[in-house]
């Protein structure tokens, strides 16, 4: 009998988990115009309107962890690029820039992950559209 309710449970912490996810990925903002979009401690900002992006901002907050500090940036359409490496103080923001300067199709998705000392931090991303 626990069996059965400890499987109940389990499948239902299952199904809202991927309901979550499918909000999340709906709910996903869109870059019809300039913005900054953050997760964690990454932000993306965009300066282009539509489809076109022809630079690109990426900034990774340090919190107390000092140390070489980068961006990677990526599309779904397989355009990619890093920011360059720096070393950043605790408590700081680095701020990276990539220059894609040109046109993606409309419902590509642009992502950056910010990276300090061998860890991954922070995932935001955004949709493209005209």
């Amino acid at each position: 009998m626990f069996g059965k309710r400890f499987a109940k449970r389990v499948g239902a912490a299952a199904s809202a988990a991927v309901v979550a996810c499918g909000m999340v990925l709906v709910l996903t903002p869109s870059a019809q115009a300039d913005g900054e979009w953050c997760n964690n401690q990454t932000c993306v900002k965009t300066y282009d309107t539509g489809t076109y992006l022809g630079r690109v901002e990426v900034s990774v907050w340090t919190q107390n962890r000092a140390g070489t500090t980068y961006a990677k940036v990526w599309t779904t359409s397989g355009w990619s690029a890093n920011t360059g490496s720096q070393y950043v103080e605790a408590f700081r923001t680095y701020r990276g820039w990539v220059y894609p300067q040109r046109h993606f199709k409309a419902g590509t998705r642009l992502c950056a992950e910010g990276y300090k000392s061998g860890g991954k931090y922070g995932l935001p991303c955004v949709t493209i559209t005209n």
